[in-house]
């Protein structure tokens, strides 16, 4: 078993030893954070039903570039975003050999997106910065889902590297650590400094886990964020009706049942 999934099996079993548990109106607080907002742009699904399909405002025009780290056995979000919009991916993955498919649009790292530039491991800022003279100048998208470690990376990554990218797609895992206080605290910390640039437009559960509830609280284990930076946000033009969860919503897993968000999420008080 490689080291992400050694990691991420030992934290989805929840085995760890605990802190002290979050006060309930703290976690409430974080929780509004990351409730949708409406914007003028229309959310349409790339990829396929199902895992590997996400969805994103249909705000594509002169984003050049998609930096995909974490590469699974389909690429569907990639080759759509090729297909439809001519917009290349750069793919990163230690674990594997090749992108999952061949595709002219495709440029592959064996390497995996960590908080340092050693061994297996690149910072998001470097890997950036080595494909400079491609991208100068053009607004990128981010996809990641890179079973935990995407905490290491945003924490390490400044924001105005982030900043360079227009919509972000992060899956974040193992989001029952929020009933830790100090888990809480971070992840606070975290979220304040990707929100003061960017909106989140759309959240959706992954059913591969399902909710934990405490004092009344249900949270996902995993759970899935677009963000939409704040200058594509047309303050003046009118927004689109949030609908939750929304039509082009799918399960990630079919076989499972399905993870409803209770209304906490998503429902302006």
């Amino acid at each position: 078993m490689g080291l992400r999934k050694s990691i991420s099996k030992f934290l989805y079993e929840d085995k760890r030893p605990r802190s002290r548990v979050s006060e309930p109106d703290d976690l409430v607080e974080f929780i509004k954070m990351l409730r949708p907002k409406p914007t003028s742009h229309e959310l349409v699904r790339i990829g396929e039903e199902g895992d590997g399909g996400y969805l994103v405002p249909d705000d594509f025009r002169g984003i050049g570039f998609c930096f995909s780290p974490g590469v699974s056995v389909k690429a569907s979000f990639e080759e759509e975003l090729a297909s439809r919009y001519s917009i290349k991916s750069f793919l990163a993955d230690a674990s594997v050999e090749n992108p999952p498919v061949l595709n002219e649009f495709f440029s592959f790292e064996k390497k995996f997106l960590g908080s340092r530039d050693e061994g297996d491991f690149i910072r998001l800022e470097s890997w950036l910065n080595s494909k400079e003279e491609q991208i100068s100048g053009q607004d990128l998208l981010l996809q990641m889902d890179i079973e935990g470690f995407e905490y290491d990376v945003l924490i390490d990554t400044s924001i105005e590297t982030l900043k360079r990218f227009r919509i972000m797609v992060i899956e974040f895992h193992t989001l029952q650590m929020l009933f830790e206080s100090y888990t809480l605290r971070l992840m606070k910390a975290l979220m304040e400094k990707i929100t003061r640039e960017f909106v989140v437009v759309h959240i959706h559960p992954n059913n591969c886990k399902g909710l934990v509830e405490r004092n009344g609280i249900h949270v996902p284990k995993v759970f899935e964020v677009t963000f939409l930076r704040k200058d594509r946000v047309d303050a003046s033009s009118p927004t689109r009706e949030l609908v939750f969860p929304h039509p082009l919503d799918e399960k990630n897993i079919p076989e499972n049942p399905d993870v409803v968000l209770p209304d906490i999420w998503w429902k302006e008080d």
